[in-house]
């Protein structure tokens, strides 16, 4: 299964290394990875591949909302094909 992780918030140093090593520790594989930097607002989208997932979706989403809130970022995980779904005419 496959999974959009999205995190917005002021950029800094170290917002994808984080995100990528919490994806490491649970067996997710990063497959791909888009970002940007507007008037300092970090913006990143990564499409990720849970099938070797070691939590539950839901621990794993749970995690990463805590870590966004701890670093004043906002996370969002959701389910690729519920994404795909939400966004297609």
């Amino acid at each position: 299964m496959k999974a959009v992780i999205s995190v917005i918030g002021q950029d800094r140093v170290g917002i994808l290394a984080m995100t990528a090593n919490v994806c490491a520790d649970h067996n997710v594989n990063v497959l791909e990875v888009s970002q940007t930097i507007l008037e300092g607002v970090f913006s990143m989208t990564m499409i990720v591949n849970l099938d070797q997932l070691n939590i539950t979706m839901d621990e794993f989403a749970s995690e990463f909302e805590a870590i966004g809130e701890q670093n004043n970022l906002v996370i969002r995980v959701m389910n690729y094909e519920i994404f795909q779904a939400m966004h297609s005419i």
